[in-house]
């Protein structure tokens, strides 16, 4: 029998779709890889998504759960077809309580909705992915999303405090609540954030808040050579200072936006310096004017402050951009979200550019220098249609992540394992931990339905 008929007898007609335009348009993320599923359906409720697995389960019919398909490591392919559980429509901010300072929210809720709602209370939810206009929170949850606000405030993983989640078996699961502490048996919420849709599938979210902070300014510095703006970094953070936020870019980012954007945007030099500061008026102007002298003692090409919004997101709104222009270039940009020891950030850009000399690819690198977690692109002409190109990209990364593990690095700071970093999944690991995490999915997950061909196979 039909596949999409038996769903619609579950689900309801409008509940599930087998067209092919809309099989393609679930058929992955912003990765390259792209495989449509037999049948797509949206869920409304925690009781679709029970029914939906309990059908599977008894049938063993593979299902990949996914949100908005802004990921950037290919973690919703439906690798194994079957079907593709879309959280979309349960999208409600279904509270925000400004007394407990938590919010409740359904996996659809796009990432910036979330904030702003937070912010018309005076409250404040950290994570800030680059993606936060398009991407879901259950979506973050699943790949413990980061952002630029990492450095002081954490990950996702800091602030989901209860989930509800449903098992394989169609079971439904919640662990935690609405207390900002708590600690009643196992982690349970750590072990299902970051699970990337392998363990379960989260329906309800409960993040904890914070007091939004009054006062923000943004500092902007360009230099001549990167080393110089890593040596600005580390002089920061060793004089007592905690931005939220230090984001560093290369000579080819910035080329790549002067084109894209103008020069009359981005500064002069091949390197730019971001750090963001925010808090209490008096306190934030006076470690900017701190940080701007120190700086400035430095020599840069070009130096600027903001204060206030909208003047740092104007400021901010260059590194927002990079992304799109180095994607402007007409080049396959393949983003390598690998995070090494705050000490070889540098050893990390020379490195870069002689992987780009040797392999001939150029490579840009951009990101979070204030917790190392650097975006690694390497910029391939023809990647989708020549697969001499694909294999020389190939052995390109595996020379980055080796040389990434050496240093005590790791391949992957918040897009998670997926399939683009599958390949790797063994060199990052060892094997008691990839034994465990097998071990934990076939507890959670025995007849393997739950986003089948991804790292834990």
């Amino acid at each position: 029998m039909n596949l999409a008929f038996e769903l619609r007898q579950l689900l309801g007609t409008d509940a599930v779709a087998d067209d092919e335009q809309t099989l393609a348009a679930h058929s992955g993320d912003k990765w390259f890889a792209a495989k449509a599923p037999e049948a797509v359906v949206f869920a409304k409720s925690t009781s679709d998504v029970s029914k939906v697995l309990k059908f599977a389960s008894s049938k063993n019919i593979p299902v990949t759960p996914r949100g908005a398909g802004f990921g950037y490591a290919g973690g919703c392919v439906p690798v194994k077809k079957g079907i593709a559980l879309s959280l979309m429509r349960m999208n409600r901010i279904k509270e925000v309580n400004f007394a407990e300072v938590v919010a409740v929210v359904e996996p659809g809720v796009i990432t910036a909705d979330l904030k702003k709602a937070a912010r018309d209370q005076k409250l404040f939810y950290p994570p800030d992915p680059a993606s936060m206009k398009d991407c879901s929170i259950g979506g973050n949850v699943a790949t413990n999303a980061g952002g630029p606000r990492c450095l002081k405030y954490g990950v996702t993983r800091n602030y989901v405090i209860g989930l509800e989640v449903v098992l394989a078996n169609g079971d439904v699961l919640r662990t935690g609540g609405r207390v900002h502490k708590n600690k009643t048996g196992f982690d349970l919420i750590g072990l299902f954030v970051g699970s990337e849709g392998l363990l379960g599938v989260a329906t309800e979210i409960t993040v904890r808040l914070l007091p939004l902070p009054p006062a923000r300014a943004t500092l902007s510095a360009a230099f001549a050579k990167m080393p110089e703006a890593a040596a600005a970094v580390q002089e920061i953070f060793a004089g007592g200072f905690l931005p939220a936020a230090v984001e560093i870019a290369d000579s080819f980012t910035l080329e790549a936006a002067r084109k894209d954007l103008g020069h009359a945007i981005v500064p002069a030099g091949n390197a730019h310096l971001l750090v963001d500061l925010d808090g209490q008026e008096a306190s934030v102007r006076s470690e900017a004017e701190a940080i701007r002298d120190l700086l400035a003692a430095r020599k840069p090409n070009a130096i600027e402050t903001a204060m206030g919004e909208e003047a740092c997101e104007k400021l901010w709104a260059l590194r927002r951009q990079f992304s799109n222009s180095l994607r402007a270039t007409g080049l396959t940009k393949l983003n390598q979200d690998v995070v090494v020891p705050r000490s070889h950030i540098v050893d990390l850009t020379e490195f870069a550019e002689c992987l780009s000399a040797k392999s001939g690819f150029p490579i840009a690198c951009f990101g979070h220098a204030g917790d190392g977690n650097i975006h690694v692109n390497i910029m391939a002409a023809g990647y989708n249609r020549d697969e001499a190109v694909r294999e020389k990209v190939e052995h390109a990364l595996d020379e980055l992540f080796a040389q990434v593990l050496a240093w005590g690095g790791v391949i992957t700071g918040e897009h998670g394992i997926g399939l683009a970093k599958k390949p790797w999944w063994p060199e990052a690991t060892t094997e008691p931990v990839r034994n465990l995490h097998r071990q934990i999915k076939a507890v959670l997950d025995p007849n393997g339905i739950l986003n089948p061909g991804k790292f834990v196979d």
